[in-house]
């Protein structure tokens, strides 16, 4: 970490990828569980690289990078698929668990063909927010003993070609139709004694936006429905008001009959 950097301010996201960190750790026996207890509140306390830096420096790859800031101004991808089948070679090719585990997440560039393998370990490959280089993109597992998770966001067409032998590739999501424009996710490869699942989910963001969505439908329900509650007490007050004044006006005009 250079001297200019503690004073950034630290996303929620740098923030998550401290946390992976710790958490590869715990699994690998690099932290007890009390170490880590504190590494990780320490972290989602932190608010500036400064603060998160130490958390991880003693850790494989915990040094904690600040951002890269582009002087540039660059058009924001609209989040059309065409806008995220973006060409190139992929930022991660291939990855590899043996007793251990490994993970691709966030904003990374899914390949033409990812190549990964776990041996008495687990992998992720989260697709939901990652850009595609091709229209048409193979993920190829190997799971011996071990397993291999691939999660798609809605919208994906998704093809299972995988052999399992005393394992097995997961097919619900296969045979959904795609979005237009959207990418096309084949699954291939080996299971023995393993397993590959595919499982389709709408990405954090997309889900606390919904929750919210849900939740302010549910204030705007209250709402109209305590209006309706007032609106019937005017209305009944209005009425009762009427019925009084009526009978008043009635009371009146007998009294007058009676002086006649």
């Amino acid at each position: 970490m250079t001297d200019e950097l503690p004073e950034l301010r630290a996303s929620d996201a740098d923030r998550e990828r401290v946390s992976e960190v710790l958490r590869d750790a715990l699994a690998e026996g690099r932290l007890d569980m009390e170490e880590f207890e504190e590494r990780l509140d320490a972290t989602y306390k932190a608010r500036t690289y400064g603060e998160l830096a130490p958390i991880t420096r003693d850790l494989p790859v915990g040094q904690v990078a600040a951002p890269k800031v582009d002087m540039l101004k660059r058009p924001e991808p609209d989040g059309s698929w065409a806008s995220r089948i973006v060409g190139g070679e992929g930022s991660s090719t291939w990855a590899v668990a043996v007793m251990s585990g490994f993970q691709r997440k966030g904003r990374w560039t899914v390949p033409r063909r990812f190549n990964c393998f776990a041996f008495w370990g687990g992998g992720e490959l989260d697709l939901r927010e990652a850009n595609f280089a091709d229209g048409e993109v193979e993920i190829n597992c190997v799971a011996i003993m071990g397993g291999v998770q691939v999660i798609v966001p809605p919208g994906v067409e998704v093809v299972v070609r995988g052999i399992g032998i005393m394992g097995g590739f997961d097919h619900r999501e296969q045979g959904v139709p795609g979005e237009p424009g959207a990418p096309r996710v084949v699954v291939t490869g080996f299971a023995f004694w393993g397993g590959v699942g595919v499982e389709r989910k709408v990405t954090r963001a997309e889900r606390q936006r919904l929750r919210e969505e849900r939740r302010q439908q549910r204030l705007d329900r209250r709402e109209a429905v305590r209006e309706l509650k007032e609106s019937v007490r005017d209305d009944v007050r209005d009425a009762h008001r009427r019925m009084i004044g009526g009978h008043h006006d009635m009371m009146r005009d007998r009294r007058r009959r009676g002086e006649d």
